[in-house]
């Protein structure tokens, strides 16, 4: 069983209260409790959950300077990054999830560890969440993808900031999604994985 209460957090910089470890533990719990029946995570990750999963989304925390605001995560799935930054005290977390089973996890997640959260069990498409200050997304989509859920989830009145998790492929995304999108771009190294990066978006434009 992960040990997040000793977890060296603030070795990558990352202040985070024994009250978040503790919630992360018993996120951990339900997470291979619910692996068993559903799949969570890939298999392959279960014996490195703090780092592939849980420090892996926190990172994200250093890009968002103001806690209190509006974020959308899509594609949840197990509530990653989403859920881990309403632990470390995102103000209002949407966690998009069309799969009904995985939402049920969000909520038993949220429940257990008293994090509040709205779990949306509907596609990406078919969501509205107003006033969106940002958007996350990990392992989803390809960016080119991502951009048109954005787009769809945003408005000319109240501009967003993205912040997407991306791997090896992300030169080649990029490319792609600059045939079709404008947007102002800072690109930052992944503190997991050598060959991932976090891309941040703004001033989207379809063109």
């Amino acid at each position: 069983m992960p040990d997040f209460i000793n977890y060296p957090f603030a070795k990558y910089g990352l202040d985070v209260s024994r009250e978040t470890r503790e919630k992360f533990n018993h996120y951990s719990e339900l997470l291979l409790k619910w692996q068993k029946v559903i799949n969570l995570v890939s298999e392959a990750t279960l014996e490195e959950l703090p780092v592939r999963h849980f420090l892996d989304s926190a990172q994200l925390i250093k890009y968002i300077p103001d806690k209190n605001i509006k974020l959308a995560d899509l594609g949840s799935g197990a509530g990653f990054p989403g859920l881990v930054l309403a632990m470390l005290g995102v103000a209002d977390v949407h966690l998009i999830e069309s799969d009904v089973r995985k939402a049920t996890f969000l909520r038993e997640v949220s429940r257990e560890t008293n994090t509040k959260v709205t779990v949306h069990d509907d596609r990406v498409e078919d969501t509205s969440i107003p006033s969106l200050d940002f958007i996350t997304a990990r392992a989803l989509a390809p960016l080119k993808d991502l951009l048109v859920m954005a787009d769809k989830l945003t408005t000319p009145q109240h501009p967003v900031t993205c912040l997407f998790m991306k791997g090896e492929k992300t030169a080649e995304e990029l490319s792609k999604a600059q045939k079709r999108w404008n947007f102002t771009l800072e690109q930052y190294q992944s503190i997991t994985d050598q060959t991932g990066k976090i891309l941040k978006i703004n001033n989207l434009k379809e063109k």
